[in-house]
């Protein structure tokens, strides 16, 4: 098999996926994800722990059968067409694993002669993306966990993706760890990789996505671009005047303006900007004079709590979706391979150590 997966063309989206459900038994792991992943996105898959952002990966990637719905991956089913659906696509499900006792270069060799084509030709490439040209003649069993998972990350490049799946990248890491990590997704997406990227990190997620999934108790919660996900939670403003206990009493009576509140030093108020702007009129004719009036962008962070907390059918913004993913449900390999005959996601199942020991923990740098 060819290891360029650039190679592949299609018109397809990277990732398209219609009614998605998975069941262990009794327990819904998934329920009804609908989504899709344009070429260039960088896509947050975002939910908490144990939300079934795992599940959904494997089924992707091929690993496990759905029970219903559709997965295509550049428009082909991984499981009626392995090969071809994911000739194009590269990443790691939870932790990449390697051989403890080889480098990190010859680590990489093995997997690059396992896929056939030019992807030994990649291998300084793909260490130079991700920083570890100076550790390649190391033992992986001396890396730290980021260096490892840098050194997953090198393993999927080795196959040129069009698509790149990540599973909590950043777990694990120091600070540092992390920003290096974010950098490294970033300079992907600039030279032209789709990665959809599933994390629990709201700044993470915030930083690098331009479009999210957010996923709660078996329920999509919201589906699309970031801006959409603020523009549907409303225009959250902020007001500070001469009198702020009479400005209370004006917005209660302003029409437009909802949920006028005291925090702290300031007033808060949900409102359109037209209304706004004719509330600003009303402090004037009230005699107040309006130290700062400015909408409040919400973080990311607050607007995923206020989906995910409370009641499970109030907040949601679009869609049936998943959630529930029951840790260790399912026998399935804990890792995944880019292509079930290549093992470049996928070092346990394509050149597994019978023994089956991973590098110890260390530092991350």
């Amino acid at each position: 098999m060819a290891a360029d997966a650039r190679a592949t063309a299609s018109d397809a989206p990277p990732i398209s996926v219609r009614g998605l459900v998975k069941r262990y038994g009794d327990v819904t792991a998934v329920a009804g994800v609908d989504l899709t992943v344009e070429a260039g996105d960088v896509y947050g898959y975002l939910g908490p722990n144990g939300a079934g952002k795992t599940t959904v990966l494997r089924m992707l990637l091929g690993l496990i059968r759905p029970t219903s719905g559709e997965v295509r991956v550049f428009g082909r089913d991984p499981q009626s067409d392995p090969v071809g659906a994911l000739r194009g696509v590269a990443g790691f499900v939870e932790a990449p694993k390697f051989y403890p006792y080889m480098t990190g270069r010859k680590n990489l060799e093995l997997l690059a002669d396992l896929d056939g084509g030019d992807a030994r030709s990649r291998i300084g490439e793909a260490l130079d993306i991700v920083e570890l040209t100076e550790r390649a003649k190391h033992k992986v069993g001396g890396y730290s966990h980021g260096m490892r998972q840098r050194l997953g990350v090198a393993a999927a490049l080795l196959r040129n993706p069009q698509l790149l799946l990540l599973d909590e990248p950043a777990t694990g890491l120091d600070p540092a760890g992390m920003r290096d990590m974010r950098a490294l997704v970033a300079r992907l997406s600039q030279a032209g990789t789709t990665v959809l990227l599933s994390s629990h990190l709201l700044n993470e997620v915030e930083e690098l996505c331009n479009r999210v999934a957010i996923v709660r108790t078996g329920t999509f919660v919201f589906e699309g671009r970031l801006d959409e996900l603020r523009a549907s939670m409303g225009g959250d403003w902020r007001l500070r005047t001469t009198d702020d206990v009479r400005a209370l009493a004006v917005l209660a009576e302003a029409p437009g303006i909802t949920n006028p509140r005291a925090d702290g030093l300031e007033v808060r108020f949900d409102a359109s900007e037209a209304a706004v702007e004719a509330l600003s009129v009303r402090l004037v004719e009230a005699g107040l004079a309006i130290r700062a009036l400015a909408p409040h962008a919400a973080a990311l962070e607050d607007l995923f709590f206020s989906l995910t907390e409370g009641d499970a059918n109030a907040g949601a913004v679009q869609g049936p979706g998943a959630a529930g993913d029951p840790e260790g449900a399912s026998g399935d390999p804990e890792s995944a391979a880019g292509n079930p005959e290549s093992a470049a996601g996928d070092l346990e199942n394509a050149a597994g150590d019978p023994a089956g020991p991973s590098a110890t923990p260390g530092e991350d740098a």
